[in-house]
């Protein structure tokens, strides 16, 4: 098990991955293990099916590498556009992309809205391209998404859209999957990694209660509070988020 307060994130050499930030290296390199340097900033490119996907899977990670001065990244699959009941697919969109702004905006982040129908995703060659575009055009250090055993479609096909561009693209960024309502959507998520998110509860908190056509107040306690509470206990925290790191992410580890 590993793990990290805020203060050793804030004090770490930039890692290349989050398995580097919370000590799984002691010599943190990029793929030709030359070490990075003190100044190095990274990118942090956060994946999500839906306006707040990324905020409530880990909104506390965002948090605290923005703070600490590297440059995050949140987008959305979707604008969510069959998420609130009664309203048009237009009329939600709207809604849901107003309250994507003001989230990014607490956590410091920046958003991209990559264009896909919420509830009716699809993975065609043209969709491929699209995430492998982004990915490409940012060159993140770090990419997370969507654990893609979910019982939402829209989730697996986020996940697998950003797989693949990450294969195709020559694996050059740390890959990391993230979990939401783990239990009813992510199942079998085991993580091995995570991170103290203890400090920024308030602005995570903040950021996904922004989402309030999503009644969070109905739901969120009941699913990703129980999620923050276990994970930190896993770790040894107050409150954590976990996440699985792809086995082929670039860099030295020792655990």
């Amino acid at each position: 098990m590993t793990k990290i307060s805020r203060r050793q994130l804030l004090s770490l050499a930039a890692p290349a991955t989050i398995g580097a930030a919370i000590g799984l290296s002691n010599t943190v390199a990029l793929g030709n293990n030359v070490p990075i340097s003190e100044e190095k900033k990274m990118k942090i490119v956060v994946v999500g099916a839906h306006p707040d996907d990324p905020e409530s899977a880990c909104g506390g990670l965002m948090a605290l590498y923005s703070a600490a001065g590297h440059e995050v990244i949140s987008a959305y699959l979707t604008r969510g556009e069959a998420g609130i009941e009664g309203k048009s697919h237009e009329e939600s969109a709207q809604i849901r992309t107003t309250e994507a702004l003001k989230a990014c905006a607490i956590l410091k982040v920046r958003p991209e809205f990559i264009g896909q129908i919420d509830g009716n995703c699809e993975i065609t060659r043209e969709k491929y391209a699209t995430i492998f575009n982004l990915i490409k055009k940012e060159e993140p250090d770090i990419i997370l998404t969507h654990w893609p055993i979910d019982t939402h479609r829209d989730h697996r096909i986020c996940s697998i859209l950003v797989y693949d561009a990450w294969l195709n693209l020559g694996r050059k960024s740390a890959l990391y999957y993230f979990e939401v309502m783990s239990g009813h959507q992510s199942q079998n998520f085991a993580p091995t990694d995570y991170i103290d998110i203890t400090s920024v509860m308030k602005q995570k908190h903040q950021a996904c209660f922004e989402h309030a056509s999503q009644k969070p107040e109905e739901w969120y306690k009941d699913s990703h509070g129980r999620m923050e509470e276990f994970r930190g206990m896993e770790a040894g925290y107050e409150y954590a988020e976990g996440f699985v790191r792809h086995v082929q992410s670039p860099g030295k580890y020792l655990k």
